[in-house]
């Protein structure tokens, strides 16, 4: 065997071999020698792509006369391809457009120029790329979102309180009806803000060891009830689901969520189909999704409905963003969503097709270690309060810290204000008497309320202690250290609120 045929067979063995398309063009722009994954790449058989020029490969936006271009190269010398790499936009053979990055290198075949074109499909790199991008903005939003429910909170919790204070002391019936309207609006913010918090995975949340297809079950049987005949609702659960950790409200209004809004999406009637399955996350898929490696447990719901535009999909979690019309939809369902699979420990998944329909998917990790058990200690209705004990109420904010201290008076005890963490240190210092501490968690200062309360819990273990918070952000997550044993009463609450929790910490039931 010649070396000219060594040579030979040791290139098309390169060619063969190459994961990038390679492709080589004569002086005209036109296509010499072609490898399989440059047909591969582009959707064409490699006899389809000889002899053709090379323009056939770039869209009609990006079109030029590569022939034009290799001559003037030639005439002049002046490289603006030849020996660096550029992204570039690749047309399919099916006219389907993606990105890729191409080298140009230039050589000789007998007393001829040649140019060889190596190219690599950048669309999983952009994808996943695209990816992070998303979860970088859904993040810096729950962020954004965090900290308006704090303020609104806040707010929230100094309207209602004063209302209430306010209504005890009239006789008017009439002006009653006028008070009792204004707590109702309150009260419909405060279900705004907690939709809120879930989009920014800081609102709390009350897990337990759940089977998807059974909370799916009770589901189906509530909206079946309710959606329109011409919209059919059924299901295709998997066998043998592992359980997952979640709290049963909110899932069970997440797929109330996704279901409506896939019958929005069917004005004429259509099919929901509501599913579950077990699925393995390699690391790949967890790549491109931003999730944790391993099982979960899925549930997707699927519409042959109106279908995505690539624009509302890349925004279709974002808060208040909505197709709706006005006054039809406040934007925030998806948002709320996805953001409860996220607090979970999950990732959502979206797939949709304009014409076609839409399947959204939530992916819960599967359940390990023992179930989680549900909250015996949540507020009940009680009777009138004790008196003569005495709480110390810390609270940053002046406005809140005097109505905290009139409600808990109110309530029949004693109530001793600090504004800060180190203040109410002072106060717990001088005050052997105090029975309860009743502090907010976001404080400024060196010390939070999560700190005051671990303190007292340490130095005090026979003081009541009752949280309170707006938005805490990460500082009540159980990874980061908090103690299940500290009740939280969240912002905004009622008076009854209050006081079934303050009755329940001071009779000792909890501590």
């Amino acid at each position: 065997m010649t070396r000219e045929t060594d040579d030979s067979v040791l290139l098309e063995t390169l060619l063969n071999a190459a994961v990038d398309a390679i492709i080589v063009a004569d002086a005209d722009g036109r296509m010499i020698r072609v490898n399989p994954a440059a047909a591969t790449m582009f959707g064409y058989g490699p006899d389809d792509m000889t002899g053709r020029s090379i323009d056939m490969l770039v869209p009609d936006t990006e079109r030029v006369d590569h022939g034009q271009k290799i001559a003037d190269y030639l005439a002049t010398g002046q490289a603006r391809i030849i020996g660096i790499g550029r992204d570039v936009e690749a047309v399919r053979k099916d006219g389907s457009i993606f990105p890729a990055h191409l080298t140009v290198g230039r050589g000789t075949i007998g007393d001829q120029p040649v140019f060889v074109g190596s190219l690599h499909d950048l669309t999983a790199r952009q994808q996943a790329q695209q990816a992070v991008e998303a979860a970088q903005r859904m993040e810096a939003l729950a962020r954004l979102t965090g900290g308006i429910a704090h303020d609104f909170n806040n707010l929230l919790t100094i309207i209602i309180g004063n209302l209430e204070l306010l209504e005890a002391k009239l006789a008017d019936d009439s002006q009653k009806s006028l008070l009792n309207e204004a707590l109702s609006a309150a009260e419909i913010g405060t279900k705004v803000i907690e939709k809120l918090l879930v989009h920014g995975r800081r609102g709390p949340l009350q897990p337990i060891r759940l089977d998807v297809n059974a909370v799916i079950g009770e589901v189906t049987g509530l909206l079946s009830r309710t959606l329109s005949p011409r919209i059919k609702l059924s299901t295709a659960l998997g066998a043998g689901i592992w359980p997952i950790d979640a709290d049963p409200a909110q899932l069970q209004n997440a797929l109330i969520n996704l279901v409506v809004n896939a019958r929005d999406a069917m004005p004429d009637g259509g099919e929901i189909v509501i599913s579950s399955s077990n699925v393995e996350t390699d690391e790949f898929i967890a790549a491109e999704t931003g999730a944790t490696p391993g099982r979960y447990a899925r549930v997707s719901i699927t519409d042959n409905g109106q279908g995505m535009t690539s624009d509302v999909k890349q925004r279709a979690f974002e808060p208040f963003f909505t197709t709706k019309a006005a006054g039809k939809g406040t934007g925030l369902g998806l948002a709320t969503v996805y953001g409860f699979v996220r607090q979970s420990g999950g990732h959502v998944t979206l797939y949709s097709e304009v014409g076609l329909g839409t399947t959204i998917s939530l992916h819960f990790p599967a359940a390990t270690g023992s179930p989680v058990a549900p909250d015996d200690d949540r507020p009940e209705t009680v009777g009138a309060q004790d008196t003569g004990q005495t709480i110390l109420v810390v609270e940053d904010d002046e406005a809140i810290l005097r109505l905290s201290v009139s409600r808990i008076e109110a309530l029949g005890y004693r109530a001793l204000p600090a504004a800060d963490s180190n203040e109410a240190m002072d106060i717990l210092a001088s005050n052997p008497e105090i029975d309860a501490l009743f502090t907010d968690i976001v404080m400024p200062g060196g010390m939070n309320g999560l700190d005051l309360a671990r303190k007292v819990r340490a130095d005090r273990p026979g003081i009541a202690i009752l949280l309170t918070s707006g938005f805490s952000g990460d500082l009540i997550h159980p990874g980061n250290g908090f103690s299940t044993n500290f009740q939280l009463l969240s912002k905004p609450y009622r008076q009854e609120e209050l006081a079934t929790r303050l009755r329940i910490l001071l009779s000792g039931r909890v501590s």
